[in-house]
């Protein structure tokens, strides 16, 4: 087969990859990833990227694993957004291990995929990890954004994290960023966990716009608290 046949051909496996992605059809991505390669067609980094974001989305840690090797067989390991990829597959699939070792090993980091470990980090329980993490991002000059703070707040919802989570906001309150939806919503959610509704609510009437989630937060942070009037105004 001639080298611009074997280019086309991958570009057509790697185009057919991506439509499962957007589609939401990822668990058709790994069987279609296997049939390339009995077709002989030899994976790259686009094919890799999404493969890894199917075995995220479905925690197919195995089969992820299984990429892996690949990957490193293949040298593509040390691409920007191949280990970025792996960085936030393990994450999701709670291998928080795993992330730190591929995390560890690139040569740069950016944006994504600190916020791929801070994140990873608050849903697996490693809070004090995680703010670790933030902490050790902007030592290295690498700028937080509206995710990376939704990730610290969701890493400090505990009332011993309080304090941190109060730093947080603060940072989040000079970046300018305490208006965004999301990173709002977090910061009701944490206070609210926390019982501190007075500054859930405060937090929640500078927002911009509320959606489902932080009205819910909110109404539940009151019945918690034992407001349950307060919570039916809400509602």
């Amino acid at each position: 087969m001639a080298p611009g046949t074997v280019q086309l051909d991958r570009f057509s496996w790697n185009a057919r990859l991506a439509r499962c992605g957007k589609a939401g059809q990822h668990e058709k991505t790994i069987p279609l990833f296997q049939e390339m390669q009995k077709k002989g067609m030899t994976p790259n980094t686009l094919t890799f990227v999404s493969v890894l974001n199917a075995c995220a989305t479905l925690r197919a840690l195995e089969e992820a694993r299984q990429v892996h090797e690949q990957i490193i067989q293949s040298g593509c390991e040390g691409d920007a957004f191949v280990g970025c990829s792996l960085v936030d597959m393990y994450a999701k699939c709670g291998s928080m291990e795993d992330a730190q070792s591929v995390f560890d090993k690139m040569p740069s980091r950016d944006a994504v995929t600190w916020n791929a470990m801070i994140l990873g980090g608050g849903k697996c329980g490693q809070g004090e990890k995680a703010l670790e993490l933030f902490s050790q991002m902007q030592q290295e000059g690498v700028k937080p954004d509206s995710v990376t703070f939704v990730g610290v707040v969701n890493a400090c919802d505990s009332l011993v994290a309080l304090e941190e989570g109060r730093c947080g906001h603060k940072q989040i309150i000079q970046s300018g960023w305490d208006s965004n939806v999301f990173v709002g919503s977090s910061l009701v959610d944490m206070y609210a966990k926390c019982g501190i509704m007075e500054d859930a609510q405060r937090v929640f009437n500078n927002m911009q716009s509320h959606d489902v989630v932080t009205w819910t937060t909110m109404m539940l942070g009151h019945m918690k608290c034992g407001h349950e009037q307060r919570a039916l105004e809400l509602f």
